[in-house]
């Protein structure tokens, strides 16, 4: 099991729009609910399965209930036929208060989607869909939603009681849906998590949580360098300094400048967004109507078990064609230096590299650090102590999401490539009813 968890933006992951035509009385809509919304896709990649896309669904919608993990959830039909139809509705039985009632708004000979109703601990929509190609099937869960209300927020949100039930809740699903479908899972599953805060939802374009991320955010303006940059030359390894440069490969490209909506342009959006740091170990705040250059940023770091705010400002950003050992390779990025009161101080650079020649991509990191000489003396000691070990395992994890994320995100646009066309074939006049 692959677990990544992204920001995502309102934009991007809105909830798709309700089909017309459909019974919208009692939808809980997104804006409806509570709390950030978190669009999330599970997949998995079938091997060795004889059915086609058409005849999995099939088995499947004729009795949702015998993909449901029994001990721990079930699917029962409150209204309609034996096969899944617009307008069904399910009652999804769990343990504790975790019924939720939900309708059938879309329905196709590969895919389905359900739209929360009221009473339901979320308030939203989720498709299954089952697409495939030569050699294997590849069924997919999406899901955008919110709390239902302030109650399901706390035990979503802040306690994640009801993420993990909702987690353990799909896997089983698609684990059911492997076996029904006679294959194995090549791959693992993976899971994608976007999450989008309330106050972008509400139109509020800062990348901030409350109040008083907002003034601390406002206070990085006055903070200056915590290093002479005029000396950057002399910070080496003989010096005191730790220097490191790492690269991780990306998928290929063919040869030639970057491909629109390929390796290097989605590796290089996920640096603009700050996307390859682990949320739950580095998350930044700053204004999004912030330009890139110059941009302060509020990193909330968990260090030695406790979130730490410390502040880094944005400087270099830069996109070039070099030529390196008669190559050329085709480089965006950009890179920031810590502020005054951070424990640590150096300046670090995120690239992504397209070799123009052989198509090859790349991401690097490349930094200069320190034990910060000011500040705090106990994070300072603790810093000297443990957070060598630390920061090699954030930089080892960031080249692994670099590669890993642009994995999803390509395969995220593959399918949902795939989803457009099946769509157009559905609506074909010669395809056949559900």
């Amino acid at each position: 099991m692959h677990r990544w968890e992204l920001s995502g933006s309102a934009s991007v992951d809105a909830a798709p729009e309700l089909p017309e035509g459909v019974d919208l009385s009692e939808l809980q809509r997104t804006s409806d609910g509570a709390g950030p919304l978190v669009h999330r896709l599970y997949r998995a990649r079938i091997v060795g399965s004889s059915l086609t896309p058409e005849r999995l669904l099939r088995r499947m919608t004729d009795d949702l209930d015998a993909v449901a993990p029994s001990e721990f959830a079930s699917f029962q039909k409150v209204q309609g036929g034996r096969r899944l139809e617009v307008g069904d509705e399910y009652t999804v039985r769990m343990p504790g208060p975790y019924d939720g009632p939900v309708r059938v708004i879309a329905a196709a000979p590969t895919s389905f989607r359900l739209a929360t109703l009221e009473g339901h601990l979320e308030a939203g929509q989720i498709e299954f869909r089952i697409g495939s190609d030569h050699r294997s099937l590849e069924f997919t869960i999406e899901s955008w939603a919110r709390s239902g209300d302030r109650f399901s927020d706390l035990l979503f949100t802040r306690l994640r009681l009801a993420k993990e039930v909702q987690l353990h809740m799909w896997t089983s699903v698609l684990a059911r849906v492997v076996e029904l479908s006679g294959g194995r899972i090549e791959g693992g599953m993976v899971i994608t998590t976007r999450r989008v805060d309330p106050a972008e939802l509400s139109g509020d374009t800062r990348e901030s949580e409350d109040r008083k991320t907002d003034r601390k955010l406002a206070a990085l303006s006055a903070l200056e360098v915590n290093f002479d940059m005029s000396r950057i030359d002399e910070y080496t390894p003989e010096s005191g300094w730790h220097v490191d440069d790492m690269v991780e490969a990306l998928p290929h490209e063919p040869s030639g400048p970057p491909v629109d909506g390929g390796s290097w342009s989605v590796c290089r959006g996920l640096m603009v967004e700050y996307q390859l740091a682990d949320p739950t170990v580095v998350r930044a705040f700053y204004r999004r109507d912030a330009p890139l250059a110059g941009r302060d940023m509020l990193l909330r770091i968990r260090f030695l078990g406790l979130p730490i705010g410390v502040g880094v400002r944005v400087g270099e950003v830069y996109e070039e064609t070099r030529d390196v050992d008669g190559r050329r390779a085709h480089v965006f990025g950009w890179s920031y230096a810590t502020l005054q009161g951070h424990f640590e101080q150096g300046r670090m650079h995120y690239e992504v590299w397209k070799w123009l020649d052989t198509g090859e991509v790349a991401f690097r990191l490349r930094s200069f650090s320190r034990a910060a000489e000011a500040g705090a003396p106990l994070l300072g000691a603790g810093f000297r102590l443990l957070g060598r070990t630390n920061q090699l395992r954030f930089y080892r994890q960031t080249c692994r999401r670099a590669r890993r994320l642009t994995e999803a995100e390509l395969e995220v646009a593959h399918t949902m490539t795939r989803r457009g066309r099946a769509t157009a074939r559905d609506r074909s006049p010669d395809s056949q009813a559900f």
